[in-house]
């Protein structure tokens, strides 16, 4: 019981981890692109971790089941939806970060 508590703890941390460093760069990194990119794959692993570790903690049940099911498909429409705003935003012609912009200021 005890090894299976400090698992799923240890998931759940990792998590906790990936779901800071990816709001970090939502704040820290210059532009649109860079930023769309730290959130969306710091959320999809951070996200993915986390469920697994409530998974982990429930133990083999149809609760569990359900959590690994809402995982694989966090897992596959996070990255998706990420790539459908990046390339919304760049049919829009929102311009990268380059040094030259950073410069101007």
């Amino acid at each position: 019981m005890l090894v299976k508590d400090v698992i799923s703890i240890l998931f759940m941390l990792a998590g906790f981890f990936f779901f800071t460093t990816a709001t970090l760069g939502l704040l820290r990194l210059p532009d649109f692109y860079a930023r769309l990119h730290a959130t969306g794959k710091g959320d999809t692993l951070a996200v993915l971790l986390s469920l697994v570790g409530l998974a982990v903690y429930h133990g083999f049940s149809l609760t569990s089941a359900k959590i690994v099911f809402i995982a694989v498909f966090m897992f596959l429409a996070q990255p998706t939806a990420t790539h459908a705003i990046s390339r919304a935003a760049f049919r829009c012609q929102i311009q990268p970060w380059t040094v030259a912009k950073g410069r101007e200021k």
